[in-house]
């Protein structure tokens, strides 16, 4: 804490010389006072610092998981680059499975349910591909998925 006002005022701009005001004595004074004070300082920081640094990845955690539609717990299931198409096949397959088990559409479950698969196959391949024929196949499958959830709801009435 003391030693960013000191830091900021050693590199500020001197308004009639127009250099830093930072040279190697002042440097080496603000090695010495940062080997006094921060042994002592830091014991006391360290644990906020590491709750800040829990908070602000919980925080980045829950936003990646509101954003993909999955609960915190399976975020780990949908990194990389095809995470989001990985989470939006999953979200298909849950809503498949619900209309397995009511028996509805059982044609619709069976044919929409391979090719999920094949999309999934799709996403992991595409994993180890370049850039540019990874962003390709990435597209063709999110058009895909577009057009599967058109239908899913068409056939739920929605």
């Amino acid at each position: 804490m003391l030693l960013l006002p000191l830091a900021s005022r050693l590199l500020r701009m001197s308004a009639t010389k127009r250099k830093p005001r930072i040279n190697p004595r002042s440097a080496k004074n603000v090695v010495a006072v940062a080997k006094v004070i921060g042994p002592a300082v830091a014991p006391v920081l360290l644990p906020f610092a590491a709750k800040a640094a829990a908070t602000f990845r919980e925080l980045k955690d829950n936003r990646k998981a509101h954003k993909l539609g999955v609960p915190v717990s399976d975020l780990a299931k949908f990194s990389g680059k095809g995470g989001v198409l990985h989470a939006r096949i999953a979200g298909l397959a849950e809503v498949l499975q619900e209309l397995r088990d009511r028996g509805k559409d059982a044609d619709f479950v069976a044919e929409t349910s391979d090719t999920l698969a094949k999309l999934t196959s799709a996403v992991r391949a595409a994993e180890r591909m370049p850039t540019p024929k990874r962003k390709t196949v990435h597209r063709a499958v999110a058009a895909e998925l577009d057009q599967l959830e058109q239908r899913l709801l068409h056939k739920l009435g929605i």
